[in-house]
């Protein structure tokens, strides 16, 4: 009896993406852009450090979760950074956003356990 041998390769694309400033009706449209070319391009994991970012609004988080469901549609996820600005941890915090999204440290960018 001869060996049969199967093998598949499972490729996982990560986006690590860091902002720096305001994540706001202004500068969001150009997050969600970059987002859509990732996620068209078959990246379904993505990091967002949001350690610089010092100010996010509705717009902001609507980006955030609009990338989150998107990915855990074809199986894929989202991790934040959580910034080190007060007004933009407790805009996370209020939205509870601390609970919807897994919170990695920064020395785990490419993070583990997808």
């Amino acid at each position: 009896m001869s060996l049969e041998i199967n093998a598949t390769e499972q490729v996982i694309k990560i986006a690590a993406i860091a902002l720096k400033g305001r994540l706001d009706a202004f500068e969001a449209p150009a997050l969600r852009k970059m987002c859509d070319i990732y996620i068209a391009d078959k990246y379904t994991h993505f990091v967002f450090d949001l350690t610089d970012v010092s100010m996010l609004d509705s717009a902001g988080l609507a980006v955030l979760v609009s990338v989150l469901k998107r990915t855990r549609m074809k199986n894929g996820d989202v991790r934040l950074v959580w910034p080190r600005e007060e007004a933009a941890s407790r805009i996370l915090k209020l939205t509870k956003f601390d609970q919807v999204f897994v919170s990695i440290d920064k020395s785990e960018i490419i993070p583990r356990g997808f």
